[in-house]
C-alpha cells in the first residue's frame, strides 16, 4: 500500500468517526437471546463486584466479631462434653415391613435439647442473610393485586434474579399456598412475596433500616424479648433467628420508596428475619447480640 493510499484510509476513518460522533456505535456482532427470557446476553460472563467499602461490614470484622467472640464463648476442657443419648426408634430397622416407613424417635424431637457446638474463632456468630417477606390478602382475589408488591420489594431491595451475574441471587420470588383451606385458599395461588438479601445488599438495607427508618419511628422501642419465665428448649430459642415486623405506616420512610411514593398506591407491612449461623440452645440470645451491635434495639415489657 502506497504513502498516499495509506493517508487516504486514515482520512477515512476520522471522517466516519467525526460524523458518528454522538451517535451508538455500529453493531458488528448481535447478542444472542436467552431462550428462557427471550433478552439479549452480552458475549463474555459479566460479574460484578463490590464497588465501594461497606462501613457495617467493615465493622463486624474489625470490632464486633472480637466482641461477641469474647461475650459468647465457653469454655470446656477436652472431653467433659458427654455424648448425645441414644434415642431408640419405634420400629425395627431390620424389619422389611418398616424399614421404609418414617421411624420417629421414641420421646419426640431432641432439636429444642441439642447443645451448642464448641465454641471456636470459626464458628463466632454472624449474619448470613436477611430475608424480607409480605403477604397481601388482595392476591387472594386477583393476582394482579400482588404487582405494587412485587415493585416495592425490587425498589427496596435493588434484587433480581441472577443479579451482577451471581447464579445463587434468586430475586424477589413469588410466596404460594402450600395446601388449600376450603373457602379462603387453594394450594398453588400466589398470596405473597419474599426476597432473601446477602452479602453488600444485606447490609446496605440493614444500614438503610437502622439510620433512616427506626429512628423515625414514635410507636417502636425495640424488639420486644419474651418474658423472662419463658423457656430457653422451644424450637424458636435454638433457631438462632430474630424477627420483628414493620407496619405499612413505617414503608414511607425508607428512602428508596419516599422518593417516589406515589408509585405505590398501597404499602403492604413487611416482616424482617435476621438468619445467623447459631445453632443449638442458647443460640437467640447470640443472635440478639449480635443484632444489637447493628444499633437494633430490643425491650423487655
Amino acid at each position: 500500500m502506497s504513502a498516499a493510499a495509506a493517508a487516504s484510509t486514515v482520512t477515512q476513518s476520522l471522517r466516519d468517526n467525526l460524523t458518528r460522533f454522538g451517535r451508538h456505535p455500529r453493531i458488528t456482532k448481535r447478542l444472542k437471546l436467552d431462550p428462557k427470557t427471550r433478552l439479549p446476553t452480552p458475549h463474555v460472563k459479566l460479574v460484578t463486584r463490590e464497588f465501594a467499602p461497606c462501613r457495617l461490614e467493615d465493622h463486624y470484622y474489625n470490632t464486633l466479631q472480637d466482641d461477641l467472640m469474647y461475650m459468647t464463648y465457653k469454655h470446656e476442657y477436652e472431653g467433659t462434653r458427654k455424648e448425645p443419648r441414644q434415642i431408640r426408634l419405634k420400629f425395627d430397622p431390620e424389619n422389611p415391613y418398616s424399614k421404609f416407613r418414617n421411624n420417629i424417635p421414641v420421646g419426640g424431637s431432641q432439636v429444642g435439647k441439642k447443645p451448642a457446638p464448641p465454641s471456636t474463632p470459626e464458628n463466632t456468630v454472624r449474619l448470613e442473610r436477611i430475608q424480607i417477606h409480605t403477604m397481601v390478602k388482595d392476591a387472594l382475589n386477583s393476582k394482579a393485586n400482588l404487582l405494587p408488591t412485587l415493585m416495592m420489594l425490587r425498589a427496596l431491595t435493588g434484587e433480581t434474579e441472577h443479579g451482577g451475574g451471581h447464579h445463587a441471587v434468586e430475586g424477589v420470588q413469588l410466596v404460594r399456598g402450600k395446601k388449600s383451606i376450603g373457602g379462603w385458599l387453594r394450594k398453588g395461588i400466589p398470596v405473597g412475596a419474599k426476597v432473601d438479601l446477602r452479602g453488600q445488599s444485606m447490609y446496605d438495607f440493614l444500614g438503610t433500616l437502622v439510620e433512616f427508618v427506626l429512628p423515625r419511628l414514635r410507636d417502636f422501642n425495640g424488639i420486644v424479648l419474651p418474658p423472662k419465665s419463658s423457656s430457653v428448649n422451644t424450637p424458636s430459642a435454638v433457631a438462632g433467628v430474630v424477627s420483628f415486623g414493620l407496619p405499612p405506616q413505617a414503608m414511607v420512610f425508607f428512602p428508596q420508596l419516599e422518593v417516589n411514593i406515589d408509585a405505590y398506591p398501597e404499602l403492604p407491612g413487611i416482616h424482617i428475619h435476621f438468619i445467623t449461623n447459631a445453632t443449638g440452645v442458647g443460640a437467640q440470645d447470640r443472635a440478639r447480640a449480635l443484632v444489637s451491635g447493628f444499633q437494633v434495639p430490643f425491650v423487655r415489657r
